[in-house]
């Protein structure tokens, strides 16, 4: 009998998207820059995760630039590790990018998405069509800033009656931002009609709702990599 699970298909590893914020200063509510980017071990933990796992990872940004790590988040290790990933000093166009090219979809956090993701057609479309699609998608800590961008066909939040989480109200002010930041994410998401779950501050904690998976702050980056890689069947 042949096997049917034989050939190239059964070797194809499994293409992530990580949508990555460019932004690397956050407009504060009293008109001040407040210095940001992705946050390094939201991107590097998950990043190393897939790869090893067998996958191959590709960045996108929404304009095509090299994201910038917060150097709040950098250790000289990581410094070195991101220098490494070439595929991070020249990322994809988001505006090229198909959802259906890829078995998953991934966004890090960082307060940079709440300057750009968080408004940007191009990612909460390309989002929502891999929701619609089936297609794990994820996010971590300020990540889930980019669903707010995503919208069904119908004009509709795509995290509408989701069970999710994020960085939290109570995380922010802990981090000492809250009270000058323009929006809460907590409130945003919740606004959106999305079931919102905070665990403890500063805690390991994600969701998983279908084919969304969410993750609340750094110390959730592992996990929210193992629960994407068991829903590719890795």
């Amino acid at each position: 009998m042949t096997d049917q699970t034989a050939g190239p298909a059964a070797d194809a590893r499994a293409r992530v998207l990580f949508i990555v914020s460019r932004a690397h200063q956050l407009t504060m509510k009293d008109g001040t820059l407040h210095t940001t980017g992705f946050w390094a071990e939201e991107l590097l933990v998950p990043y190393h995760a897939f790869t090893e796992a067998g996958c191959d990872v590709e960045f996108a940004t929404p304009v095509g630039l090299a994201p910038r790590a917060d150097p709040r988040s950098l250790s000289a290790h990581d410094d070195a590790d991101l220098r490494r990933i070439a595929g991070l000093r020249n990322p994809l166009v988001l505006d090229d990018v198909e959802a259906d090219g890829y078995e998953a979809v991934f966004v890090p956090g960082g307060h940079a998405p709440l300057e750009d993701l968080a408004t940007d057609k191009v990612a909460g479309d390309l989002i929502s069509a891999a929701l619609a699609a089936g297609t794990p998608v994820g996010a971590v800590c300020h990540g889930p800033a980019a669903l707010l961008a995503a919208r069904r066909p119908d004009g509709t939040p795509a995290v509408a009656g989701f069970r999710l989480t994020g960085f939290t109200d109570e995380e922010e002010k802990q981090a000492g931002l809250a009270a000058n930041l323009r929006y809460l994410l907590q409130d945003e998401l919740i606004g959106l009609g999305a079931d919102f779950v905070a665990g403890p501050p500063f805690q390991p904690h994600t969701e998983t709702d279908r084919n969304l998976h969410t993750g609340q702050n750094p110390q959730s980056s592992a996990q929210i990599a193992a629960d994407m890689l068991e829903a590719l069947g890795k």
